[in-house]
């Protein structure tokens, strides 16, 4: 159903590093990048390696605007321990923790997540959903 989602952040390199770093161990990586410091509408694009993007980041110097009560964006993870991974790279590079990775069976019987919160506060979760 979706294309892509764009993400505003106030700080182009600093949201970059983040999620060059926590979509990393989910085998996503940056698929395009229209980086100009000092100029206006910059911004980069993740997907799949050779793909095109499905997630962008895109730098609003204004002030942040993010999303409300409710609204998060969950990755697709490749196994259990690239949601540790992320986790983890998530928390290391700006990141706080929303949910340290963990079988969630009131979500599923075989749901494996976890949560974080990016710099400009954007909800995050990598999740695998298949049995191991």
């Amino acid at each position: 159903m979706l294309h892509h989602l764009s993400l505003g952040v106030a700080d182009i390199g600093r949201a970059a590093s983040f999620y060059d770093a926590a979509l990393a161990p989910l085998g996503y990586v940056r698929v395009w990048e229209d980086l100009r410091p000092g100029e206006a509408d910059q911004a980069v694009g993740y997907g799949a390696p050779g793909g095109g993007d499905k997630l962008a980041i895109k730098h609003q110097p204004e002030g942040r605007h993010v999303p409300g009560p409710g609204f998060h964006l969950a990755f697709a993870a490749p196994d259990r321990q690239a949601v540790d991974r992320f986790h983890a790279a998530a928390l290391s590079h700006g990141g706080s923790d929303n949910g340290k990775p963990g079988q969630r069976p009131h979500y599923g019987a075989h749901y494996y997540a976890a949560f974080a919160i990016d710099p400009d506060g954007h909800h995050v979760e990598a999740v695998f959903n298949q049995p191991e």
